[in-house]
């Protein structure tokens, strides 16, 4: 048994916890943010630990998510191709920048800015599937002007999942549905950004001591069955109720993480 710094029922809830928000990941996006949520809120792990190791757990999960959605063929076109090239490369140099950022930020401040997102995450699933919005800007991914935003935005997103530790989807996908990418090819860009934001993110992590690899191990297998099944769900059926509900839990812990 690896040797994990929790007693076996929190270990349990940490495991059951990583399999459904592994079904988030691939099923609508934001999902690893829950990981996030749960090594924060649940132990004593500081900041550092809790991004760190959540990034270790999305290496892994974004290669089986990429290639999940490569086979039902949502990364087939070039259109595709070029948002995830571009919204790729540039979250490298924003998840490095993250992980340096964290070194810097109190418990209190990481908890304060993880619940600020989980709020509005989910406040923008809700506004969306209740009210719906015309895109905010319609990106043209293979002109230079679309690239040039897609690169701008891949930096931010970069930084924050960088900082924060939560998965690239929970950013990515509401916000390339913002500007006007459909929401399926949303989530498959994301599992392909997700790889380079993590791997980095880790390293940066890694090196400053703050990847607790058992840990990662413990959780990052049931992440990795619930990506699975996330994707088969994602095409067998419509995943509105599954939005609402996200949405609803993500306005619900915002505050308690916050204070």
């Amino acid at each position: 048994m690896l040797p994990v710094p929790f007693d076996p029922a929190l270990a349990l809830l940490l495991v059951s916890i990583a399999f459904f928000a592994g079904i988030g990941i691939t099923t609508i996006g934001p999902g690893g943010i829950f990981v996030t949520i749960a090594l924060y809120s649940l132990t004593t792990l500081p900041s550092s630990q809790v991004a760190g190791t959540a990034h270790a757990t999305f290496v892994v999960t974004g290669l089986v998510g990429s290639a999940a959605y490569l086979r039902s063929g949502e990364m087939a076109t070039g259109e595709s191709r070029a948002i995830a090239i571009v919204l790729s490369l540039s979250s490298i140099v924003g998840a490095l920048l993250g992980a340096q950022l964290n070194a810097i930020v109190s418990r209190s401040i990481f908890g304060l800015l993880l619940g600020g997102v989980s709020m509005a995450v989910g406040g923008i699933i809700l506004y969306r599937e209740r009210r719906g919005f015309n895109p905010l800007y319609e990106l043209e991914p293979l002109e230079r002007s679309g690239q040039v935003a897609l690169g701008g935005l891949g930096l931010g997103l970069g930084i924050s999942s960088g900082l924060l530790g939560i998965g690239g989807p929970v950013l990515a996908v509401p916000a390339l549905v913002l500007v006007g990418v459909p929401m399926l090819l949303a989530v498959a860009v994301a599992q392909v950004q997700s790889i380079f934001i993590a791997v980095f993110a880790t390293t940066g992590y890694y090196l400053q001591g703050n990847v607790l690899l058992p840990v990662a191990v413990v959780i990052g297998t049931p992440l990795l069955l619930g990506v699975v099944v996330g994707w088969k769900v994602a095409h067998a059926i419509d995943p509105e109720r599954l939005k609402v509900a996200l949405g609803v839990v993500l306005l619900a812990v915002g505050p308690y993480l916050a204070l």
